[in-house]
């Protein structure tokens, strides 16, 4: 599971550290891709097969399906860690984020995100908001006890 916060330098060539704890998962490969709030989403092989399944399965006739489709398969890039533990952030992916020469992966449970260092803590602000969160997340019926 991806957990945590990790601060990392890109380097002059676009690669990334990925924090040890987060390599271990992504040793049956892994891809990245755009994600929804202006930033970058890292999903093991096995994740994304799963999601892909998923939007295979939608309608192709509704109009947001293939938005959908396009925004996923067209920014998808394969990625292996080198062995120094840095993968490589195709360009395309660095400027859709707004990334330059610090980035800050999230995990995010079954992924982990990358963030612009300004982009995240607004967005993490916003996550530090006790009312809103408690309206935001009253419809989910979240509980701590086990299925």
């Amino acid at each position: 599971m991806f957990l945590g916060q990790y601060r990392h330098n890109l380097d002059d060539k676009g690669r990334l550290t990925v924090p040890a704890r987060y390599r271990e998962l992504l040793e049956a490969g892994a891809f990245v891709l755009q994600g929804f709030d202006r930033n970058l989403m890292a999903l093991t092989a096995p994740a994304f097969e799963a999601m892909i399944r998923q939007v295979n399965q939608m309608n192709m006739v509704d109009p947001h399906t293939r938005e959908l489709k396009r925004l996923l398969f067209s920014t998808a890039d394969r990625i292996e860690p080198d062995k120094s533990g840095r993968i490589l952030l195709p360009q395309f992916l660095r400027e859709l984020a707004g990334l330059e020469s610090e980035a800050v992966l999230v995990g995010v449970g079954d992924y982990f995100e990358i963030w612009a260092p300004a982009t995240w803590e607004a967005q993490f602000a916003q996550l530090q908001d006790a009312d809103a969160n408690a309206q935001r997340f009253a419809g989910l019926q979240l509980s701590a006890e086990e299925a």
